[in-house]
């Protein structure tokens, strides 16, 4: 498919390799050959050879058959930061991994339970002339990202987790915490990627004040963070907490990778847009609003969204007319579902990275923003996955100056209402989980763009 705004993404030129005259690749000082044409030299060298069929490295399927395909990604994390090359092979057997053949890689996959295959120069061919021939693509994955979690220190109590941190950890991937003080004081520079926890970046404590404001772990939360942002030398939370968001806008617009899910997504363009302007009741800080925030929203700072409505009513679990979860709601577990894009391999080659999946039809997943209005995305956002046949869209991408922002909505792919004080979802239950197949492309997809940092 080929969506609004995907011209505007980075294609296979841009440096992630480099091509040989002839179709050819440069790869570790050896050539890979692709096509028909190479596929019938590689075969011509096998049988010049007496059919000795030298084994040249490691599939990692990706389709129906693997047995754990979030342990996958873990592996070819691993492989990048080992120094070793890595090729996602984007629509060939679901998103498959071919890597060098290696023992200790073998030893870590039969570890940790991810089934592999044995590939031969033959069979190598082989797969490059399938790639040629279809909607695939190889891409080569340069180095390891450096991985953050935006995430409250442990004295802020959060009855909840998070998807994104229960995938890094159970796939192995290491990641460094960082808050507030760490991303006003460029902390951020010193990573490829990040990913924003369940979050209220608008400073209204995720609005829980109706349901939830005599509970002990929300006052906590409140004590906690007046505290932190007196200490910063703010007078009010959503000052810190819209300071901040301005410091991840420059960290994107620099170079870096963005990613948020459930309220990290929405409300963050909710305190880009307001800047300065006081949005919120006297509830979480002690004074009204600004009766004309409305109108003074600044649509053109945020990164994602546009024209949206402020739900100003503080004992209303919303914050805009961006989210849809009423819809979701309403469908229940059993009808509610949406639909993964399918795009141009060879052409657009990032949003093909990013929808990866053994599916392409994904069981939904309801959070404090499930779904985004289609009417508050702007024209230049691409959308991944939508509900068919509605306004709802599920999972978004788009570019900003030098880096790139993803948004997906829901809490817990496993976990369709996911409450307060509900226990982490047990990712060994669900080794095949689609939905957090779509966060795991995102973490590794920086390593297919090489990043020179500008600090």
């Amino acid at each position: 498919m080929q969506a609004q705004g995907a011209r505007d993404l980075p294609r296979k030129a841009t440096g992630r390799f480099r091509r040989e005259p002839g179709g050819a690749r440069a790869r570790g000082g050896a050539r890979r050959l692709r096509g028909a044409a190479g596929a019938a030299l590689a075969l011509a060298i096998l049988a010049g050879l007496g059919g000795a069929a030298a084994r040249a490295g490691m599939l990692i399927p990706m389709d129906l058959v693997q047995t754990d395909h979030l342990k996958a990604y873990g592996v070819a994390y691993q492989a990048l930061k080992a120094g070793m090359d890595v090729e996602w092979l984007l629509n060939y057997r679901s998103g498959s991994f071919l890597l060098g053949d290696s023992e200790e890689l073998r030893r870590l996959m039969l570890l940790e339970g991810v089934l592999f295959e044995e590939v031969d120069a033959g069979a190598e061919a082989g797969i490059y002339g399938e790639i040629e021939a279809n909607n695939m693509e190889a891409i080569l994955l340069e180095k390891a990202p450096r991985i953050a979690v935006y995430v409250p220190p442990t004295a802020v109590v959060e009855p909840w987790d998070d998807a994104v941190m229960l995938a890094l950890d159970y796939a192995g991937i290491p990641y460094d915490e960082l808050y507030d003080d760490e991303v006003q004081a460029g902390r951020l520079a010193e990573y490829d990627w990040l990913h924003l926890h369940h979050e209220d970046f608008t400073g209204q404590y995720g609005k829980f004040y109706a349901g939830y404001h005599q509970a002990a772990w929300y006052q906590n939360r409140q004590v906690q963070f007046e505290a932190l942002a007196r200490a910063a030398g703010y007078a009010k939370v959503w000052q810190y907490k819209h300071a901040t968001a301005e410091r991840v806008r420059e960290y994107v617009a620099r170079g870096g990778f963005l990613f948020a899910m459930c309220s990290g997504t929405d409300s963050y363009d909710i305190a880009l847009a307001a800047g300065g302007t006081d949005i919120v009741d006297a509830v979480y800080d002690g004074d009204p609003a600004d009766p004309r925030a409305q109108p003074q929203l600044d649509f053109a700072h945020c990164l994602a969204f546009e024209n949206f409505t402020l739900e100003m009513n503080p004992l209303i679990y919303e914050f805009s007319n961006i989210d849809m979860s009423d819809y979701s709601r309403l469908r229940g577990p059993a009808a509610d579902y949406f639909v993964l894009f399918e795009f141009s391999a060879k052409e657009d080659p990032v949003p093909t990275m990013l929808t990866q999946c053994h599916v392409n039809m994904l069981n939904g997943f309801m959070g404090q923003t499930t779904s985004f209005n289609r009417q508050t995305v702007k024209p230049s956002t691409l959308v991944l996955a939508e509900v068919p046949g509605s306004d709802e869209v599920r999972y978004i991408h788009g570019n900003f100056g030098q880096g790139t922002f993803t948004f997906l909505g829901g809490h817990d792919p496993e976990d369709y209402e996911h409450h307060v004080g509900d226990p982490p979802t047990d990712l060994s239950l669900h080794k095949s989980s689609p939905g957090y197949r779509l966060i795991l492309n995102n973490v590794l997809f920086p390593a297919a763009k090489k990043q020179e940092r500008k600090t």
